[in-house]
């Protein structure tokens, strides 16, 4: 019979999530390789790129490509943060990889667009590469959560662009250009699976820390923004472009960012997670400590369950597949989550500084 997951102890737990993040990573690498193969400079038809796009378009192409001139300090300053879990160290290195590639892609629609001189990009490279973006949070738990926004964000802000450059209703007719909408599928493409890895490493942690994983949920919530746009000298610009063509806004934030985030993490809306945090707050036991018997009101736990035991039946059913489950399976299934309305004290159950 399974433990539940309220009565295992803090170190088990931690192993529990280390061992299910390295059993993720191991699965999505196989996965993105023989799913997602392409070559930035020869998977696309280059030279038939429009060069007669709206200003806005050229717009956002050089923001995109702004905002992708920090992955060097997205991806090291991440590993230098998790460097001591393997999985999730391993996987920032790899997710850097995949997200230069997308640096390049946009590199390439500057210079065959007509939009700049190859000089002109290297000096906006330059500047934009002269100040150095910094994590929004300093644990790994909060990076998860800001991760997982961020992630459904952007994939949005690709997807939208994409539904212009198919131009396929009267509305969106003048942008249409097959080459740009393939490099926004790749890239969406891309960001959808990037989303789903934090979004089950997310609810692995909701499992097994719920409190402090609930907490950190509404501490992002709260204060989320999208990265380096304070560092990007022309945002304002860049901005005002993403507005009027309608790829993002903060309609698309609250609506298809927030809420459906919250709701794939078995949370019912913004409103429940602050209120049910307050009153965890408020409730201590007879000791003076907090319990964690708000984790089960805030949360929807048989989603929960369905949704982690998903992800494990992948990972077990790639270790089977390889081998590695004769040799390193990793881990058992879950016991019954339900178990969370009864867990100890607070103090005796805060994860160790990393996943």
């Amino acid at each position: 019979m399974q433990t539940p997951v309220g009565l295992l102890s803090r170190e088990e737990r931690a192993r529990r999530i280390e061992r299910a993040t390295r059993g993720l990573y191991r699965w999505y690498v196989d996965r993105s390789q023989a799913k997602r193969a392409w070559r930035v400079d020869s998977s696309f038809d280059w030279r038939a790129i429009r060069t007669d796009h709206d200003p806005d378009i050229l717009r956002l192409i050089e923001g995109y490509f702004a905002v992708e001139q920090y992955v060097p300090d997205y991806t090291a300053k991440g590993v230098l943060l998790l460097r001591e879990s393997y999985g999730r160290s391993q996987f920032q290195i790899r997710w850097g990889a995949e997200e230069a590639k997308h640096a390049d892609l946009w590199r390439n629609a500057l210079l065959f667009a007509g939009r700049w001189s190859p000089d002109r990009v290297e000096q906006y490279a330059a500047d934009l590469r002269s100040a150095s973006w910094e994590l929004p949070w300093d644990d790994p738990v909060h990076i998860v959560f800001y991760t997982v926004f961020q992630e459904l964000a952007t994939k949005l802000n690709y997807a939208n662009l994409a539904r212009l450059a198919a131009g396929s209703t009267p509305e969106t007719a003048r942008h249409h250009d097959p080459v740009l909408l393939a490099i926004c599928r790749t890239i969406v493409a891309d960001e959808a699976a990037h989303y789903a890895f934090y979004l089950d490493l997310a609810r692995i942690l909701l499992t097994y820390t719920p409190v402090e994983a609930l907490e950190a949920l509404e501490d992002v919530m709260r204060e989320f923004a999208m990265p380096a746009q304070a560092i990007v000298p022309n945002w304002p610009e860049i901005q005002e472009a993403i507005l009027r063509t309608g790829v993002y806004g903060p309609r698309t934030f609250f609506l298809d960012v927030l809420q459906v985030a919250l709701g794939q993490l078995g949370v019912e809306s913004r409103r429940a997670l602050r209120d049910g945090i307050r009153r965890l707050r408020l409730v201590p036991d007879e000791d003076g400590n907090l319990r964690h018997t708000i984790a089960a009101e805030v949360l929807d736990v048989p989603q929960l369950d369905r949704d982690v035991r998903r992800a494990l039946d992948r990972i077990r059913q790639h270790e089977e597949e390889t081998g590695l489950a004769l040799v390193d399976p990793t881990l058992p299934e879950p016991g019954p989550l339900h178990a969370l309305i009864a867990e100890p004290p607070v103090k005796d159950l805060v994860a160790p500084n990393r996943p």
